[in-house]
C-alpha cells in the first residue's frame, strides 16, 4: 500500500490521524461514511502531493495563513518586550488555535485519502509474537511489553547497525552506566523538579488518570454528541487546542465546569496533583540512599565526563554513546510501543568547543536534502520545506554545523533501515516547548496512524548539564584550551582552605568550595569587606546558608600570566527511541498482497530483518537432507541468520509464513536440485520473483543481498529467472 504524506503540524495532527477525531464536521465533508468506520480498526490517513500549490487552494488558505502569521508576530513581540509569562502563554494558545483552523481548512481541501488497517497489523504482530503485552496471563500491565523471537532479533539487528553506523564510523566511545541513579544526580539535572505531569484519582477506587488526557477524551465525547450545541462544540475544541497552556487551577476549573468524572466508575475525582514520572527506589538494605530508575541514559555520560576526556587525551571534540533501558512511570500509557514505561534508548553526547561548533565531516552532507519544519514556518502559518542541510545551516535555520551534521546522519540511518522518507520530517521546537537545557532542538518525526511521532531528538544542550554537575559537586568539569599566545590578566580570586572547610561543613564542603571559586571579582571584594568588618560572610548554596570565616579562605590578587583557558564544553545530543523507531518501521513496511486481503506481511529491509532467509525443502525425504545441511552450514559460516522450514504443507503456505515474519529471501530445494549440477531457487519476498542459483553460490549471494552489496535487480541480471509458478503440482520422488 502506497501512502503519500501531508505536511501537518505535530499537535494538530492528532486531530487528523487518531483513533478519536474531533473535527467531525470537516471529516464528514471528505467522507460522509466516516462516522460508520470503526476507528479502532481502520485509521484514515490524509496526504497531499501538490494540492497546496494549486492557486485556488492557496487563495482559500491565504487569510488563515495571514492570521497565523499575525499571531506569531504578536508572540514574538511579547517575548521581545519581556511581557508577563501568563500573557505569553495565552498568546501561544491562541496561536495554536489559529494553526488548527488552518490545518482543518487544508484537510477540507485535500482530495486524496487512504486507509491503514492497524487492527490487521497488530493482529499479525501478536500472532507471530513480535511483541506482546507483559504478564498477559495475569491480566497484563499497560505500557509494558515483552519481545518475542522476531521482535528481539529485529531490535538486535537495529542496534548492531546503529553501533556500526554511529559508534564505529564516527569513532565514538561507548559506555554502559548504572540504571539505578541517586536522587542527587537527577535533582541536579532538573528531573526531580521538572519531570512531572498533573493527574487526578478516582475518589473511591484510587484509579489514576493523566489530567490533560482525561479532559481531552471527555471533551471529544461532548463534541461527538449530537445533542451538543454548535457553540459548546466550538468551546470544547478551543479548550482542547489550548490544553498545553493551562495551569493547574484552570484545568481544575474545566473539570468542575464540565462535571468530568472517572471514565471507569463515574466516581468523583480528586483535586489535581503533580506526579513525578520517575520510578523511585531505595538503594541499599538500610534505605538511606534515595534513588530512581533512570529516565534517560544521558546523565550517566555527563557524570563520567572526566574519565572520557582523559581517555581522549584532554582534547575536543569527542563523542560518547550509550545504549540501554530507561524508565518513565507514565500515568496513562497508550499507543502501543509509542508511550511505554520501559524502553530502550540509544543516545550520543558530542562534546565540542562552545566557540567552534563546526564539524570536520560536515562537507560530506551539505548537499543532502531534508524536509524541515522550522519554528518560524510553524509561527508564520507555512508548511515544511525541502532544503539542503548546508543551506539550512548557512541561513541560521539550523544553529550550527555539528547539529546539522547529526541531523543528516539521523536521516541517512532512518532511511537505511527502511523508514519511508516521504513520511519523515524534522520539526524544530518552538521556544515555548524547548527543554530547559536546550538552545536549539529538532525532532525527527515519522508519520504513523497515531500521527507524527517523535522518534529521534537532536538537541544542542549547550553547557547546561556539565555546569550543573560541576556546581553541585565542586568537581571541575572543564577542558583546558591552549591560547594562541600568553595573556596577562589581573585576578582576584578566593583560595578555600579545604582542611578547615571540610571539618566545618563535611559532606557539603566541596559544594561550598566550588561556590567560593565561582564568586565574581566584585563579590570577592564584598566578601573581603564583610569579613574584615564583621568577621564572617554568609554564602547561599542550594537554598542553605553557610558562614564563612577569615581562617577558611585566602584571597589572591594581582597579575597572572595565562597560557590556557578553561572552557565548559557544549553538548550536541542525538537521542533515539528504539521502540518508537521499530513501531514506525512496522507501519511503514506493513503490506497486504494485492487481491489477497488475508495475506499480510512486513517488507522490512534485509539489513534489519529478523531472519535473512528461510531454507525450504519441498520434501521431507532423506534425499533432500544433505543439501539442506550443506546450505545451512554455508549460511552459518557467513553469519547469515536463517531458519529451516521442513514442515508439512504446501510451499505457498510456507512462503506465507516466512513473509509474515519479514524474511526477505527464501531458498527452495526442489526435485531439480537433486540433479547435477545442484541448483536451488531464490525467492524475493516483496516481488515473489525467483532465480535459479547454483548451490555453491547461494550462501554468498544471500549474504551480499542482505548486506546491500548486491541488489535484486543485479542478481536477476546474473542468474536466470525461475518461471515455474508456486501452485505447480510437484511430482512424486
Amino acid at each position: 500500500m502506497c501512502l503519500r504524506v501531508t505536511n501537518l503540524y505535530k499537535n494538530s495532527c492528532y486531530s487528523i490521524i487518531t483513533k478519536k477525531i474531533y473535527t467531525s464536521s470537516i471529516l464528514s465533508k471528505v467522507n460522509p461514511n466516516w462516522g460508520s468506520t470503526k476507528p479502532h480498526r481502520r485509521v484514515k490517513l490524509y496526504y497531499k502531493l501538490n494540492a497546496m500549490t494549486d492557486p485556488v487552494v492557496e487563495k482559500a488558505l491565504a487569510p488563515l495563513r495571514t492570521s497565523v502569521k499575525e499571531q506569531g508576530d504578536f508572540v514574538r513581540q511579547l517575548k521581545a518586550t519581556g511581557a508577563p509569562v501568563l500573557d505569553i502563554q495565552k498568546a501561544v494558545a491562541e496561536l495554536k488555535l489559529k494553526k488548527k483552523l488552518l490545518d482543518d481548512k487544508e484537510l477540507e481541501l485535500m482530495p486524496a485519502t487512504a486507509y491503514f488497517d492497524r487492527a490487521k497489523m497488530e493482529n499479525l504482530l501478536k500472532r507471530r509474537f513480535f511483541y506482546h503485552q507483559s504478564f498477559s496471563i495475569y491480566g497484563g500491565i499497560s505500557g509494558q511489553y515483552d519481545f518475542g523471537p522476531m521482535g528481539c532479533a529485529l531490535e538486535t539487528n537495529l542496534l548492531n547497525l546503529w553501533r556500526k553506523f554511529f559508534i564505529l564510523e564516527e569513532q565514538m566511545f561507548e559506555v554502559r552506566c548504572s540504571i539505578l541513579t541517586p536522587e542527587s544526580v537527577l535533582k541536579t539535572s532538573g528531573h526531580v523538579e521538572r519531570f512531572a505531569d498533573l493527574m487526578v484519582k478516582d475518589s473511591k477506587t484510587g484509579e489514576c488518570f493523566r489530567l490533560d488526557h482525561l479532559i481531552k477524551s471527555h471533551l471529544e465525547k461532548v463534541i461527538f454528541d449530537k445533542k451538543t450545541s454548535e457553540e459548546k462544540r466550538k468551546e470544547c475544541e478551543n479548550i482542547i487546542i489550548k490544553l498545553d497552556g493551562f495551569n493547574k487551577k484552570e484545568l481544575e476549573e474545566i473539570i468542575i465546569k464540565y462535571d468530568i468524572k472517572s471514565p471507569i466508575t463515574g466516581n468523583i475525582l480528586t483535586e489535581p496533583i503533580e506526579f513525578n514520572l520517575m520510578f523511585a527506589t531505595q538503594i541499599g538494605p538500610a534505605g538511606n540512599i534515595k534513588g530512581y530508575l533512570r529516565p534517560e541514559t544521558a546523565q550517566g555520560i555527563f557524570v563520567n565526563f572526566q574519565g572520557l576526556l582523559e581517555f581522549n587525551q584532554g582534547k575536543l571534540p569527542f563523542a560518547a554513546a550509550q545504549i540501554g533501558s530507561s524508565f518513565r512511570n507514565e500515568i496513562s500509557p497508550r499507543s502501543g510501543l509509542i508511550r511505554v514505561r520501559e524502553f530502550v534508548m540509544a543516545e550520543i553526547e558530542h562534546f565540542c568547543d562552545p566557540s567552534d561548533k563546526s564539524h570536520a565531516k560536515f562537507s560530506s552532507v551539505t548537499d543532502l536534502e531534508l524536509t524541515l519544519y522550522s519554528a518560524c514556518n510553524q509561527m508564520d502559518g507555512k508548511t515544511t520545506e525541502r532544503i539542503t542541510i548546508g543551506e539550512a545551516v548557512k541561513s541560521g535555520m539550523v544553529a550550527n554545523e555539528t547539529l546539522g551534521y547529526f541531523m543528516a546522519r539521523i536521516y541517512k540511518f532512518l532511511k537505511l533501515i527502511g523508514i519511508d522518507d516521504k513520511r519523515l520530517r524534522f520539526r524544530q521546537h518552538m521556544s515555548n516547548e524547548m527543554a530547559h537545557y536546550a538552545c536549539d532542538c529538532w525532532d525527527a518525526e515519522c508519520l504513523t496512524s497515531f500521527g507524527w511521532i517523535e522518534c529521534v531528538g537532536c538537541a544542542d544542550r549547550s553547557a547546561y548539564d556539565l555546569t550543573q554537575h560541576a556546581k553541585v559537586t565542586g568537581v571541575r568539569l572543564v577542558v583546558e584550551k591552549r591560547l594562541p599566545e600568553p595573556t596577562v590578566v589581573d585576578i582576584t580570586e578566593i583560595i578555600p582552605i579545604k582542611s578547615i572547610i571540610g571539618k566545618e561543613f563535611k559532606q557539603k564542603a566541596n559544594i561550598v568550595c566550588q561556590e567560593l571559586k565561582n564568586l565574581s571579582p566584585s563579590e570577592v571584594l564584598t566578601l573581603q569587606k564583610q569579613i574584615n568588618e564583621e568577621g564572617k560572610y554568609l554564602i547561599n548554596v542550594d537554598k542553605e546558608k553557610f558562614t564563612i570565616t577569615k581562617d577558611m579562605i585566602q584571597i589572591k590578587s594581582g597579575p597572572e600570566t595565562r597560557y590556557v583557558e578553561e572552557i565548559i564544553p557544549n553538548v550536541i545530543e542525538p537521542s533515539f527511541g528504539i521502540g518508537r523507531i521499530m513501531y514506525a518501521l512496522f507501519e511503514h513496511s506493513f503490506q497486504i498482497r494485492e487481491g489477497e486481503e488475508t495475506r499480510t506481511y512486513f517488507s522490512l529491509s534485509p539489513i534489519v530483518a529478523p531472519l535473512k532467509c528461510v531454507v525450504l525443502p519441498l520434501s521431507s525425504k532423506e534425499e533432500f537432507m544433505p543439501l539442506v545441511k550443506q546450505i545451512s552450514s554455508d549460511l552459518l559460516k557467513l553469519a547469515v541468520s536463517h531458519k529451516i522450514d521442513d514442515s508439512a504443507g504446501s510451499i505457498g503456505k510456507r512462503y506465507t509464513r516466512s513473509d509474515e515474519i519479514a524474511v526477505p529471501f527464501g531458498i527452495t530445494i526442489d526435485f531439480d536440485s537433486l540433479k547435477e549440477p545442484h541448483t536451488v531457487t531464490l525467492r524475493e519476498r516483496d516481488s515473489t520473483k525467483q532465480l535459479r542459483i547454483p548451490v555453491s553460490e547461494i550462501a554468498s549471494t544471500v549474504q551480499e543481498l542482505t548486506d546491500g552489496l548486491l541488489t535484486w535487480q543485479q542478481a536477476t541480471e546474473k542468474y536466470p529467472v525461475f518461471e515455474q509458478q508456486e501452485s505447480t503440482k510437484l511430482p512424486e520422488f
